[in-house]
């Protein structure tokens, strides 16, 4: 199969993510640069603007973070870890919530159940 090689700016899709969350009432944006139902991965831009969280939720399965801007606080039970813009964890899985230290942008990307690729 020939597909096409297409590149996509993170930096500039970052800049609008954070612009759009500024404008938001909920201080927080989201986008899914790549996956979809026939994809085994995705991968989604998440904007969470400082003081914002995204609340204690199940881990989706796999899933990795990589902080592009700013800083998160990952809280997983009585533990948490911070990273700032160029680090990556592998969240556990286990229930966890992220918490924007600073206006920040970071990278989710999950595996999706049923997918054998």
């Amino acid at each position: 199969m020939n597909q096409a090689l297409t590149t996509v700016s993170l930096t500039e899709v970052v800049d609008e993510l954070l612009a759009k969350a500024a404008a938001s009432s909920s201080r927080r944006e989201g986008r899914t640069v790549h996956g979809g139902r026939e994809h085994a991965l995705r991968q989604t831009l998440i904007a969470l603007l400082a003081g914002e969280q995204m609340q204690e939720h199940e881990s989706p399965g796999e899933a990795t973070l990589q902080v592009l801007r700013g800083r998160v606080r990952l809280v997983v039970g009585p533990d948490s870890t911070e990273l700032a813009a160029g680090d990556y964890l592998v969240i556990p899985p286990a229930r966890h919530s992220l918490d924007a230290v600073e206006d920040s942008v970071a990278l989710l990307t999950t595996s999706m159940p049923g997918h054998d690729h």
